[in-house]
């Protein structure tokens, strides 16, 4: 997150030689100087056209162009109209979909966007490979897309201070009045109760495609 990261955080990671360095929510000019000088890729998430234009003037090799259907912070703009938009301006620069992308289909969506591939996140949550807690990937799994809803309360949970101004985070909770680990789904608690442990809020972030995970499958592991 650019808004929170240092320069020296930026150098620190680029000794591990990474082979791409992504930046999003935040003036990424401030952080790509040592990336670009690293001769690293620099991948910028933007959620609109203001975004885009600020990715394009410092050079990223790559821009993600992110949907409001995307789990976790992000703008306003639906994936399906925002995609083209930014392919169009950040041209010949290539573009990637984010943001409710699940399967083949969306994928092939994407494509057909005018994107050169998709950032898939939600869907890849609810394997046995994430390092996420084992509630976390139950509860993409039991709960649909109807279930996710723009609100703060993992910010609150986890005393994430996002600067003012910056876009909801998208949650998702299963529809059942004690949810999928056993505590209140957003829409009924007041305040979000501190975290004794990962997932432990009752929410998790999720995209609103995150139906699709329960076809897909069978057990979190």
């Amino acid at each position: 997150m650019s808004w929170s990261a240092t320069v020296e955080v930026i150098e620190q990671a680029l000794e591990y030689r990474p082979d791409a360095v992504m930046l999003s929510f935040g003036d990424p000019a401030l952080l790509a100087g040592p990336v670009l000088d690293a001769d690293v890729p620099l991948i910028v998430q933007v959620t609109d056209l203001r975004e885009t234009e600020a990715a394009m003037e410092i050079g990223a090799d790559v821009i993600v162009a992110q949907g409001a259907e995307a789990g976790g912070h992000g703008g306003t703009r639906a994936t399906l109209p925002f995609v083209p938009v930014v392919v169009d301006l950040a041209a010949p620069t290539p573009v990637l979909a984010a943001g409710g992308i699940a399967d083949g289909r969306g994928i092939a969506a994407a494509l057909a966007l005018g994107a050169a591939g998709a950032l898939i996140g939600t869907r890849f949550q609810a394997t046995g490979e994430a390092l996420v807690a084992p509630e976390v990937a139950k509860a993409i799994i039991e709960a649909g897309g109807e279930d996710t809803e723009r609100n703060r309360t993992l910010d609150i949970a986890r005393g994430a201070p996002w600067p003012a101004g910056t876009p909801l985070g998208r949650c998702g909770t299963p529809s059942s009045s004690t949810g999928a680990v056993g505590m209140p789904s957003s829409r009924q608690m007041r305040e979000p109760r501190l975290p004794s442990g990962r997932g432990s809020t009752g929410e998790t972030w999720a995209s609103s495609r995150y139906g699709r995970a329960r076809r897909s499958i069978s057990s979190p592991r």
